[in-house]
């Protein structure tokens, strides 16, 4: 066993000062291979930046991903778990008629928000995900719009009110609200304040001209029973891809909707754009990255026949000797690789400098992944090692004579 790794030991070392030797024929080979994969990698790293930002800022808005109700229907509770148990429904939550679900709120008279949207969540809402979880009726998460004018903290107590109009006489409902939780901007940009959906009942119901404990007037008709039917609901999908098909499968129940479908098709038109542009580029780089390779290690290969023979004159064999190519091509690839690498952070460097202070909205503009590298070193290997054996096949076929007639 010493034996054996002390010769494939000595074959590397040789490899490694041939190549030291002929730093010419060497710089040519690895500034070759740079020539390739520097572009490469920055022309993938725009596609995978561009369309990778799209994809995070439609998924970081969870509006895109909602299939809105349009007008009022009835959703009964066997309905309400028909659109919960398809595997595109990520969230589902019913909603009371559209008319009944604003009221004023305030914190004082000088900071107070009109008709501010009131909707309901639970567990699970993708806008609320991050926000702590109601439990109670005199809760509410509030966006930051509403929060900012209003001057509101997390721990602040507002009131809400509501008015109807019962007998002739306008009648004003009025709670008071533990404010949990503020909602960031970028979940959601109106003024708005999330609330239990039992609270949203009451307030229906105090609409509909019910009495309510919740707020308190003296009149009204005696407290109406849990609804068994909804006007509306809020559906989210799973992902962009499932918006679409979610929709379909609504429309199918007649049930009108509207999805931020033009969004994403942008996005997903974007992506197939820049994937054929890529993937044409891409073949054609990989084309030229072979023909690169083949010629250099080729004609490297060629220059070197009286070398190789008489290294078979000298007792190496023909897996020697492919063995002792093979090292020098996996060398000259690894080195230009990590070169590229380098070159194309600086590249990328620039991209998002220059091109990201023109994008307010997108500031990365470039970028990749470590596993993209893998895959590039590997791919890089590869075409070395199968340009390299196919070539090498004949060097490994000169004989031992050729040194000795050449001499």
């Amino acid at each position: 066993m010493d034996k054996v790794t002390a010769k494939w030991g000595f074959i590397t070392r040789l490899s490694l000062a041939d190549l030291c030797y002929d730093k010419k024929v060497s710089f040519c080979i690895i500034a070759a291979v740079i020539s390739v994969i520097t572009p490469l990698l920055l022309l993938f790293s725009l596609k995978y930046g561009v369309v990778a930002q799209l994809r995070h800022q439609l998924l970081n808005d969870p509006q895109n991903l909602e299939v809105k109700i349009v007008g009022n229907l009835q959703f009964d509770q066997q309905m309400l778990d028909w659109i919960k148990n398809q595997p595109e429904t990520a969230f589902v939550i019913p909603l009371t008629r559209s008319l009944n679900t604003q009221a004023d709120m305030l914190k004082d008279s000088g900071h107070f928000v009109n008709n501010a949207e009131v909707i309901p969540t639970s567990k699970g809402d993708p806008i609320t995900k991050d926000m702590p979880l109601i439990n109670q009726k005199n809760q509410v998460l509030l966006s930051s719009l509403a929060a900012e004018k209003m001057q509101i903290k997390t721990g602040s107590r507002i009131k809400m009110v509501i008015t109807r109009q019962l007998d002739g006489k306008l009648e004003k409902g009025i709670t008071e609200l533990e404010v949990i939780g503020i909602i960031p901007e970028v979940y959601y940009s109106r003024a708005a304040g999330f609330i239990s959906l039992d609270l949203l009942i009451e307030m229906e119901h105090f609409y509909d001209g019910y009495q309510s404990e919740t707020f308190p007037t003296g009149t009204g008709l005696a407290n109406s029973t849990y609804p068994d039917s909804f006007a509306r609901a809020r559906i989210y999908a799973k992902s962009l891809d499932d918006v679409a098909p979610l929709a379909l499968k609504l429309r199918e129940k007649n049930i009108e909707t509207r999805t931020q479908a033009m969004a994403i098709e942008n996005m997903q038109a974007i992506d197939r754009v820049l994937s054929f542009i890529f993937g044409v580029i891409a073949i054609t780089a990989i084309f030229g990255c072979i023909l690169s390779f083949s010629g250099s290690f080729l004609s490297n290969i060629e220059r070197k026949r009286k070398d190789i023979a008489f290294m078979r004159l000298i007792g190496f064999k023909s897996k020697e000797v492919m063995v002792y190519l093979l090292t020098q091509a996996m060398a000259l690839s690894c080195l230009a690789f990590i070169v590229s690498c380098l070159l194309f952070l600086l590249g990328n460097c620039a991209f998002n400098l220059v091109l990201g202070k023109n994008l307010v909205s997108q500031p990365i503009v470039s970028q990749l992944q470590f596993y993209h590298f893998i895959i590039a070193f590997i791919l890089t290997l590869f075409i070395s090692f199968v340009v390299v054996a196919i070539g090498g096949r004949g060097a490994v076929k000169i004989q031992p004579a050729e040194s000795l007639r050449e001499a």
